[in-house]
Order: structure tokens, then sequence, then C-alpha cells
């Protein structure tokens, strides 16, 4: 036992309860579950999570179970907050389904900052079709109705036509 405990760089009782357990046939690695001073508690910190819908703080949990007889430190409560916290997280979890657009169907267009040209500031007009990698980029003097169809009209030119959608 020793040498095959040096070999592993661990205790020799700890390969003598690894040979035992594979004499018994039991599997090797197999945990301790051990009881929690907080199990006796989790449905009321389960109930108090619910009916804030997760925004109780431990420390005022903790005082809350030390008043139904609760004899743990507050360390343990806040291990057993986070737990009960991060399995009702995670059943309220926002799905996100990405937009997936079609072919050509969409054209979106955003502004920014342009230069200034004769003085004056511009508007940059950027547009760019879904699943393309076809952008344009056109100077405005402005971001009014009319500034904003002629653009549209050059980037449909340019395009080679319009897309069903315009974002």
């Amino acid at each position: 036992m020793r040498a095959a405990a040096q070999l592993t760089g661990c205790s020799h009782h700890t390969v003598a309860k690894h040979v035992a357990a594979r004499d018994a046939g039991r599997p090797l690695a197999e945990p301790v579950a051990r009881d929690k001073i907080t199990d006796e508690y989790l449905p009321k910190i389960e109930e108090l999570v619910e009916r804030t819908r997760g925004r109780i703080r431990a420390d005022v949990t903790h005082q809350k179970l030390v008043g139904m007889g609760y004899a743990g430190s507050e360390r343990s409560t806040r291990r057993a907050m986070a737990q009960v916290k991060a399995e009702w997280k995670l059943g309220r979890v926002r799905v996100h389904r990405p937009w997936v657009t079609e072919p050509g169907g969409w054209l979106q267009y955003d502004f920014g900052d342009g230069p200034y040209i004769d003085g004056v500031k511009t508007v940059l007009f950027v547009a760019w079709l879904a699943w393309s990698r076809f952008r344009i980029v056109i100077a405005l003097r402005d971001r009014t109705a009319p500034s904003v169809f002629a653009a549209l009209d050059r980037s449909f030119r340019i395009a080679g036509g319009a897309p069903t959608y315009v974002l």
C-alpha cells in the first residue's frame, strides 16, 4: 500500500480504502452525501425567494431563519441562498432566439456622424442587406424625410432592386 501511495502521491490509507472498495464491488469515487444545517429550512428559503422574485438578500433571510430557531452561521445561509437563487433563476431564464432573416428580404439602415463638408456637419446614411456583406454609405446634410427617401432610392438603385422590408 505504501509503495502504491508513493507512486500516486496520496496517503497509504487512501490506497487501502480504494482497494477495499474495489474488492467489495463498489465504485471507487462514490461521493459522500452529508446533511447540511440548512436542509431543514430550505422550504422556507425557497418560499422567501419565490415571494420576493429572487430579490431577497441572504442577511435578511438569515435574520428570518434565526427567528425560526435556526442555529447555523450566516455563511451557511449565504451558500443555501446562492443555490436556491441559482435554481430559481434557471427556471426563469430569458431564451434568446436570434432574428433570422430571408436573404435579400431586409434592408436595414442607420445613421452616424459624418465629416464636415463646406463647414457643415454631415450625417452618414449607412444601409446593409440581410445575408450580405453589401454596405452602402451616403453622406447627407440632415435626417429629414426627403433626404432619407433620396438615400433609400439611391440605395435601391445601387443594390439593383428593392427588398421586401426596410428597417
